[in-house]
């Protein structure tokens, strides 16, 4: 019986063996098999690109070529032989000693990477080859899914089976990234040694291999602690592959080194700050990566104007001395789409590309006002409201603030608000500020896009907080476009290198100002350059008002270390800065006028072939004819008369008694509507309100 049980079990078991061993076959067939047919369709695909055949390009407003990225590989791609070998075998022996004995996956590294991890109970240890990283390189997307790896893996066998290691090793080189912009080790020799990648030095050559890795973490401009030990990682990699010995790796280490840090710009594109721009805004508002903006073949169709960028930067340049170290900056925008039609950061990109126009914080000084006198004009101030200007210390909280006037000058006597931002009148600024309450500045600045810190100060009136001009310039644009929303904007569409359109610039129609109030604010801003307005002292544009043949609405601002002028027509608004990055103070007269003359000078340039357009009056406001002196109802006899605007309902109702004789009725100057003729100089000023 127990001979019948063990011969049962035996041939259960043979039956088991058979099946296992059947099963092991088939499956090892059907590896064969799979493996022979991942094969037979790497083949048929036959070799892929090894590099990426489009660079991004960046188009003007016109259609033109404005620039095309220039640290892709395309660009910077040199053959192996024009790479120091220092480099290459550098590069093999960390991050692939076996790289030509394996046909594109090192399986003895895959193993010990996986014991490593499992001991670990983490991911500790990478074991990617180089044809690998390269397949990895070739691809635009980097999302980690099964499908991408996969068709890495797949890339990988094209590779290796259409491609020799040399040709391979070539393209990795010239494909990954080493930071700072910079693909491809030619770029990256630039960068970081001003010199080609030939030329590299054996310590140059370990520092440039270990950036790969981690390009933010390894650089050694920003974190030369973390490069120098990963340096001395490859160098004993190289010890122990036996590419060096122990007396060349402890020179290499020892070795000081110095670094270049920018590019070599041989031949400059066109509005290279604003081109800077638009590649942020890429990044902040597609989430495309930096390798797809250089290297993706996209289609970038901006805002700008070439012609007037053109003009932005000469007259910069010839009115700014050359031999002065002072910086500026100009944003040139359109006020009811807010495209941005020129811009400049600085005065000369090579030596700097921060951008002040868009990352400088700065006190903007008087130009801040126009927001302050909006939000006056809103709650019921209006152009002929009075106040006096007089040296005054103001009480808050526990402390005092004794705002000055330019010069110490003061009226000493009562100004209109009209006036006040004419003039510029420190006094009349802060008492407007505190009658209105601190909060309701800080209010109507965030509705005009001001961004920062804001702080409820009596000192916010005349522009103490740190701003940015690209924000300053958005919000004279809301002002001048009748108060409706606006954002700067840089781009009008991207598309991709299939030439889908990826992604549309849209336009807001949010109205978050008052329309009659925003018209009356941009009329008194036209009072700096009208010497009607004179007073205890000038009109702040009086030293460029002859230059101009147009009616402007503009607002200067002056600090120690700032000078401003922002300014706009029904079509065009532009903002200039001046100043010193390391806030030395601006002493020398001609310092004080750049703004205003580089503003003037642009305004004028780009506006001459352009029909002369009217702020156009809204149906809510009233204009009538006023003595600018007080503010109130001009008659015949009154020396000096000037239309202005008023929401309708606040004009003022009573005429000007000064210039009278006691006997003579009142001879008022009548609302413009009423159509009665006008005197001679009056219809003159008149021709310019309209259309």
């Amino acid at each position: 019986m127990l001979e019948v049980i063990t011969n049962r079990r035996l041939r259960q078991t043979l039956k088991y063996v058979r099946a296992a061993i059947f099963i092991g076959l088939f499956l090892l067939i059907l590896g064969f098999v799979g493996m022979l047919g991942i094969l037979l369709y790497a083949k048929i695909e036959g070799p892929p690109p090894l590099a990426v055949p489009q660079s991004t390009i960046y188009y003007g407003a016109d259609g033109t070529v404005i620039g095309e990225s220039h640290q892709g590989q395309t660009r910077y791609w040199v053959p192996l032989e024009e790479i120091s070998p220092h480099l290459v075998n550098a590069t093999i022996s960390i991050e692939d000693k076996r790289f030509y004995d394996h046909q594109g996956f090192d399986y003895f590294r895959i193993a010990g990477a996986a014991i490593a991890d499992i001991k670990a109970m983490a991911k500790v240890q990478g074991a990617s080859t180089i044809s690998q990283q390269y397949a990895r390189n070739l691809f635009l997307e980097h999302d980690k899914t099964w499908k991408r790896k996969i068709t890495e893996a797949l890339y990988t066998l094209r590779l290796e089976m259409n491609y020799t290691k040399t040709q391979i090793i070539e393209g990795y080189l010239n494909t990954i990234y080493y930071g700072h912009g910079a693909y491809g080790i030619e770029a990256a020799a630039n960068f970081y040694f001003n010199k080609h990648a030939k030329d590299l030095s054996l310590s140059e050559a370990t520092m440039l291999a270990g950036i790969p890795k981690g390009p933010s973490h390894y650089s050694p401009i920003e974190h030369l602690e973390n490069a120098k030990s990963r340096q001395k990682v490859i160098v004993d990699s190289m010890v122990e592959n036996n590419l060096l010995n122990e007396g060349q790796a402890k020179e290499i280490v020892d070795e000081p080194l110095s670094f270049y840090g920018k590019f070599d710009i041989k031949n400059q594109d066109i509005a290279p700050y604003f081109q800077d721009a638009v590649k942020e805004v890429i990044r902040s508002i597609t989430g495309i990566t930096d390798r797809t903006i250089q290297m993706g073949g996209l289609k970038v169709y901006t805002t700008v104007d070439p012609e007037l960028q053109a003009i932005a930067e000469s007259k910069m340049e010839n009115i700014i001395s050359p031999d002065s170290e002072i910086q500026a900056a100009v944003i040139v925008q359109h006020p009811s789409t807010g495209e941005v039609k020129a811009l400049i950061g600085g005065r000369n990109y090579t030596e700097s590309q921060f951008n002040r126009a868009i990352q400088a914080k700065r006190q903007p000084g008087s130009s801040f006002k126009p927001f302050l006198y909006y939000t006056a004009i809103e709650q019921g101030f209006t152009p002929s409201t009075t106040l006096k200007s007089e040296y005054t210390t103001f009480q808050y909280g526990k402390g005092t603030y004794s705002p000055s006037n330019y010069n110490g000058y003061y009226a000493n006597d009562n100004i209109t608000l009209s006036q006040a931002i004419a003039l510029s009148d420190n006094v009349f600024a802060v008492k407007t500020h505190l009658s209105l309450g601190k909060q309701a500045l800080v209010d109507t600045s965030k509705r005009l896009g001001i961004s920062g810190n804001l702080p409820e100060v009596p000192s916010l009136a005349l522009g103490t907080s740190t701003v940015r001009m690209s924000d300053m310039v958005n919000a004279y644009g809301i002002l001048a476009n009748g108060g409706k929303k606006i954002e700067p904007t840089f781009i009008r569409r991207i598309e991709n290198h299939h030439g889908e359109v990826i992604y549309q610039s849209k336009r807001h129609t949010e109205q978050v100002l008052d329309r009659d109030a925003a018209f009356v604010t941009t009329h008194m801003m036209t009072g700096m350059f009208d010497e009607k307005l004179n007073d205890y002292t000038k009109v702040t544009g009086r030293t460029i008002s002859d230059q101009l043949t147009r009616i402007y609405a503009g607002k200067s601002g002056t600090t120690s270390t700032d000078s401003w002028m922002i300014g706009y027509s029904p079509k065009l608004v532009t903002g200039v800065w001046v100043g010193y990055d390391r806030d030395f103070t601006l002493d020398l007269a001609a310092e004080k006028t750049y703004a205003k003359e580089i503003w003037a000078s642009i305004m004028e340039e780009a506006l001459k072939d352009e029909p002369v357009h009217a702020f156009k009056p809204p149906s809510g406001v009233v204009g009538v004819y006023v003595n600018p002196d007080n503010g109130m109802l001009a008659t015949e006899t009154c020396p000096v008369v000037r239309l202005t605007y008023y929401v309708k309902g606040s004009e003022p109702t009573e005429y000007c008694q000064d210039h009278l004789p006691h006997q003579y009725e009142e001879v008022p100057i009548l609302i413009e509507d009423e159509g009665k003729e006008k005197p001679g100089l009056i219809k003159k000023i008149m021709n310019w309100f309209t259309p």
